[in-house]
């Protein structure tokens, strides 16, 4: 499938679709539980980034352009306050500063293996990984000479540099604050 094609498809909220190398790829929508971390991540990002960025959940990065095209749709993104302001559709890997994806059931290997590689070889600078089964744990990544090396492990609160100083409590995540 060409990005044309993808452009092309209807809306379905009942699904929620990638384009994985060209090919349609189709999961069920997050939980509730997952749906209020993503919901509750950005909210807590946004709160202590400064002005010039910006966390966005659930938005189109082209990880790869070239045919065949790879589309994701990582729960949670930092990227330009003023690039937001232009309403791309998508956003291409060097306009993204972190990608964020919350492990669901049936997403991990995705999560842990395949987007780990793709958002790499993108150029992605930092990656974390969410799993919300207990004890919940926050997995930070940063990009080092193409590669990530983990920065940060935690099951509590966690103070982070980069993509900008941020603190966030993976125990708050699932719950309203």
């Amino acid at each position: 499938m060409t990005l044309e094609e993808w452009d092309a498809l209807p809306e379905d909220e009942n699904w929620q679709c990638e384009l994985a190398e060209g090919v349609l790829t189709m999961v069920p929508p997050p939980a509730a539980l997952h749906q209020l971390a993503m919901q509750q991540l950005a909210t807590e990002i946004n709160d202590q980034l400064r002005k010039e960025l910006i966390a966005l959940p659930h938005v189109e990065v082209v990880v790869d352009a070239q045919h065949p095209v790879t589309v994701r749709i990582p729960n949670v993104v930092v990227t330009s306050s003023k690039l937001v302001q232009e309403n791309p559709p998508r956003f291409d890997p060097a306009d993204v500063l972190l990608v964020v994806e919350i492990v669901s059931p049936g997403t991990g290997r995705r999560d842990r293996v395949t987007k780990f590689a793709e958002y790499a070889d993108a150029g992605i600078p930092n990656y974390w990984i969410i799993d919300l089964d207990e004890p919940a744990t926050l997995t930070a990544y940063i990009l080092v000479d193409g590669d990530y090396e983990i920065v940060a492990d935690a099951t509590d609160a966690v103070s982070l540099s980069e993509p900008a100083p941020v603190t966030v409590d993976v125990r708050t995540l699932t719950s309203r604050r």
